[in-house]
C-alpha cells in the first residue's frame, strides 16, 4: 500500500532506538524525509547514517533533550514546517508513589505530558493552514492497564490522553489527525532492562525470564519494533485521514477488555 506521504517531513522524538527508532525508519521507507531527536550523539548519529542508508531520504539528526524549551526550539530550528510530529519520550522510573515528591512529579509531567502538548502546539497550526497533518504521540498499554509501579507514567501518560482526546477533535476538519499509540512489550532496550532487574531480583537467568514473561502474552511472544513502526507510518499516511482521537493498543492481545 502507498501511504501518500512521499517528500512529506517528519519529526520523530527520541528516535536514536526501540520505537522511536522503528518508527523514522518506517517513515523514511514511505518517502519521507526526517529530522530525528535524542541525546546522545553517537547513537543518534549512527541511527540517522543506518536509515539514510537503507531509504536514500534525507535525515538530520538533532542531539539534544527534546523534554527541555531550548531542546524543543533545537529540534523545530531543524525541521521548522514537519508534515508529520511523532512524540516519543521515555518514561519516568517505577516507584512507590510514598517515594515520589513534587519534582519527581514535574520530570514526569514535562517528558511525558508537557513536552507532546508544547510541541503540538507549535506545530498543529501549520499543519491545519496546508490542510495536512499526523501527530502519533506514543505513551504505553499502561494507559489503559496502569501498572501500579510505574504511577509517574500512569498519572502523566493519562494526562495527554485526556488532553488529545479533546485537541483531536478540533484539528481533524482541516485534515490534521491525532492519535496515540500505546505500546505493551515490545523487544527493545528498555524491555531488556526491565527483564534484567526482574531477574536480577529473583535470581532466575534473564533468559528463563524472558520466555516466562513472553510465554504469558497471548500471542506467545513480545512484539517486533517493526510492527509498531508499520502502525505509526499507517496512522501516518493519507488513508488514515478519518481516524483521530484514538488509542490504539498494540500487546499482543495482553489487555482483556472488550473495548
Amino acid at each position: 500500500m502507498d501511504l501518500g506521504i512521499r517528500g512529506r517531513k517528519a519529526l520523530v522524538c527520541a528516535a536514536s532506538k526501540g520505537l522511536g527508532r522503528a518508527c523514522a525508519l518506517s517513515l523514511a521507507q514511505e518517502g519521507v524525509d526526517v529530522t530525528i531527536v535524542a541525546r546522545t550523539r553517537e547513537t543518534l548519529e549512527k541511527t540517522a547514517e543506518e536509515i539514510r542508508s537503507a531509504t536514500g531520504v534525507a535525515v538530520t539528526p538533532v542531539a539534544t533533550d527534546i523534554t527541555t524549551p531550548e531542546g524543543r526550539r533545537l529540534a523545530l530550528e531543524a525541521c521548522p514546517q514537519p508534515d508529520i510530529l511523532v512524540n516519543n519520550a521515555g518514561g519516568p522510573p517505577p516507584g512507590d508513589f510514598r517515594d515520589w515528591d513534587r519534582d519527581d512529579w514535574i520530570k514526569a509531567l514535562d517528558a511525558n505530558m508537557l513536552t507532546p502538548i508544547e510541541l503540538m502546539k507549535a506545530t498543529v497550526d501549520g499543519m491545519m493552514e496546508r490542510r495536512f497533518g499526523r501527530v502519533v504521540n506514543i505513551t504505553s498499554g499502561a494507559v489503559k492497564a496502569p501498572i501500579d509501579i510505574l504511577g509517574l507514567s500512569n498519572g502523566a501518560r493519562a494526562g495527554l490522553t485526556g488532553f488529545v482526546a479533546g485537541l483531536a477533535r478540533k484539528t481533524v476538519i482541516n485534515n490534521v489527525t491525532i492519535n496515540n499509540l500505546l505500546p505493551g512489550p515490545f523487544d527493545t532496550d528498555r524491555l531488556r532492562t526491565t527483564l534484567k532487574a526482574a531477574a536480577d531480583k529473583s535470581g532466575r537467568s534473564l533468559e528463563e525470564v524472558s520466555k516466562e514473561r513472553a510465554a504469558g502474552n497471548p500471542a506467545g511472544r513480545f512484539g517486533d519494533p517493526v510492527e509498531f513502526g508499520e502502525a505509526c507510518a499507517f496512522l501516518c499516511g493519507v488513508h488514515a485521514g478519518f481516524i483521530t482521537g484514538q488509542n490504539l493498543l498494540l500487546d499482543g492481545g495482553a489487555f482483556p477488555g472488550t473495548l
